[in-house]
């Protein structure tokens, strides 16, 4: 889902100075809780959560145990490519305060190992969804971690403040890839997902990046606050949740969800709204820190709620899937 949750490593171990990067052959005393920082677990369980939110809403059915390896996939193949990402971003991670002490820069892990380490595992959880699931499950989970990796992190990041806007589709294809785990198959409705988180991660992200532009403008990453300045910021974080809120409320209309989950949408599609709002004239890092907290909150209710839908079985058309 690209970079948009920031996670916080463990503490550096004595004699490892934190922003320092590591030599190689620096990582003998490697822990595995180094290893799992690698796969941005925080970031990473938002991803898989809306993966299974497209699983249990898909049409058709998936046998528990098929559906358990779908997600697993999703977890590993999101996971991997945030290895890949710390290994690509080391030099801006050890400069940044928030990600000074991540398991590279901070001198845990080497470089060599982490690149090996998502490499193996990206190309594992494909092999295992192209296997165990199907083909079309497998190419979308492919394509997202190529997307994050290539489009994102190589080549957007440190040359565009468009940078999250296109890149954030890398962490719209998880619900599209638990719905063609189930059926085989990309739809509207699955495109639909994809759409809602796209839209909802330009202003999950720019509310952090508001309060940590100053990291920014010194690992020299062009993100929107620090080339366009604080007040367009603002704005373009405003209308983005105009659009994203209408959004929401599509698969009501399309009996994808039911009147529950219309009801969760347009309440939580309010308060995000407001605190939008409010960022517009409070113009203090706690006001941009709010709504970055909120805007995590909201994405998990709407598909919690999304997925209590379908599982009481009060969506009326297309979104009633089941895994038996």
């Amino acid at each position: 889902m690209s970079d948009a949750s920031y996670d916080i490593a463990a503490e550096s171990r004595p004699g490892v100075v934190p922003g320092a990067l590591p030599r190689a052959g620096l990582s003998e005393g490697a822990r595995l809780g180094d290893f799992v920082a690698l796969l941005k677990p925080r970031v990473m369980s938002l991803v898989v959560f809306t993966g299974f939110a497209g699983l249990i809403v898909a049409p058709g059915s998936l046998h528990p145990l098929l559906a358990a390896v779908a997600v697993f996939c999703i977890a590993v193949g999101a996971g991997a490519a945030g290895a890949i990402n710390m290994w690509y971003d080391r030099d801006i991670d050890a400069v940044m305060e928030r990600t000074r002490r991540r398991p590279i820069p901070a001198g845990r892990v080497a470089p060599a190992e982490a690149l090996a380490f998502g490499v193996v595992l990206s190309i594992f959880s494909v092999l295992l969804m192209c296997l165990a699931v199907n083909l079309a499950a497998a190419a979308l989970l492919g394509l997202a971690n190529a997307f994050y990796v290539f489009v994102y992190t190589v080549w957007l990041k440190r040359r565009t403040p468009q940078n999250i806007v296109i890149g954030g589709a890398a962490g719209a294809f998880p619900p599209m890839i638990g719905w063609a785990a189930v059926t085989g198959a990309v739809s509207l409705e699955s495109i639909l997902l994809f759409l809602i988180v796209f839209m909802w991660t330009p202003p999950h992200f720019w509310a952090l990046a508001l309060y940590r532009d100053g990291d920014y403008a010194k690992a020299g990453v062009p993100m929107l606050p620090v080339v366009a300045g604080r007040a367009t910021t603002r704005r373009h974080i405003l209308g983005y949740s105009l659009l994203l809120v209408p959004l929401t409320l599509v698969p009501a209309v399309l009996g994808m969800a039911g009147l529950l989950y219309g009801a969760a949408a347009a309440l939580l599609g309010g308060l995000f709204l407001l605190l939008a709002w409010r960022l517009q004239r409070d113009h203090s890092d706690r006001a941009a820190q709010r709504l970055f907290g909120f805007s995590i909150l909201y994405l998990f209710a709407l598909f919690a709620v999304m997925i209590a839908d379908a599982g009481f079985g009060l969506a009326g058309g297309a979104g009633a899937g089941s895994m038996w």
